[in-house]
């Protein structure tokens, strides 16, 4: 069986390297997005696999809600809840200025079909990333506990989706829920912290790469493949993956794509 950690996985672990993403889902390479015996939250990227699953939009979406990444307002009441991740195209390559619209039930279950509490949209950073503060939802009749998301990418469809939480007796008999859909939740404080990633149906093409100079120096900006050779502050080290080297992804601090020698 190959345990070895996808492109997506790789390449998510080194772009968290300049964005801020919670430590504890950063301990190691393939940490990232999997636990034992989990389905993936979506299919992986490089083998050209399918998307992120679509799912229905359900009654209570309302167009032109305010751009924040914050739905805590003053007073807000519920369980504190940071949602954060990554928007991938089919190439595993990261895609900036993606939209993501948000909302979801407040504590109680219930929807704000007057105003936009607990609805928001933002975009993701040049790195494909994107962060979201809120609450977890509260339960209402017929549902599990979800939130809704609209994803699209700049001149691409929209892609209508909802997220769940893991170990919720109601994923058993919610006839909506998507296994695919889970994210990884974990305790924090007296919050929680939960991470996706999404991989839009968005055509890339492959990076191009040129091999370095064996033995060079490590350097920003210069493709390296797999089991390149650099050296950086006098250590020599070997390229796991093939990538694009930017700034702050010297190989001291990106295991997931160099090892020393």
């Amino acid at each position: 069986m190959d345990n070895r950690p996808s492109r997506k996985t790789v390449l998510r672990a080194a772009l968290a390297a300049g964005v801020a993403v919670p430590a504890a889902l950063l301990a190691v390479p393939a940490l990232a997005r999997t636990s034992s015996g989990a389905p993936p939250l979506t299919p992986a990227c490089d083998d050209g696999d399918d998307p992120t699953p679509q799912q229905t939009e359900g009654p209570y979406f309302k167009p032109n809600s305010p751009q924040r990444t914050s739905l805590v307002q003053p007073g807000t009441v519920g369980t504190p809840l940071t949602v954060s991740g990554y928007v991938f195209g089919l190439k595993c390559q990261p895609i900036a200025n993606v939209l993501l619209d948000f909302w979801q039930a407040d504590n109680n279950g219930a929807y704000d079909n007057t105003g936009f509490r607990f609805r928001g949209h933002q975009f993701t950073d040049a790195n494909g990333a994107f962060k979201l503060t809120t609450i977890v939802p509260g339960l209402y009749p017929g549902r599990t506990r979800h939130i809704h998301v609209k994803v699209q990418a700049p001149n691409r469809p929209v892609l209508t989706t909802q997220l769940y939480f893991p170990n919720e007796p109601r994923n058993n008999t919610d006839s909506i829920f998507d296994p695919r859909l889970l994210m990884t939740v974990r305790n924090a404080g007296s919050g929680r912290e939960a991470a996706f990633d999404f991989v839009l149906n968005v055509p890339q093409s492959p990076p191009t790469t040129t091999p370095p100079p064996g033995g060079g120096t490590w350097a920003a900006g210069t493709s390296y493949t797999a089991g390149s050779r650099v050296t950086h502050n006098g250590i020599g080290y070997v390229c796991l993956q093939t990538h694009v080297a930017q700034p702050g992804w010297e190989p001291p601090v990106t295991a997931a794509l160099w090892r020393a020698e």
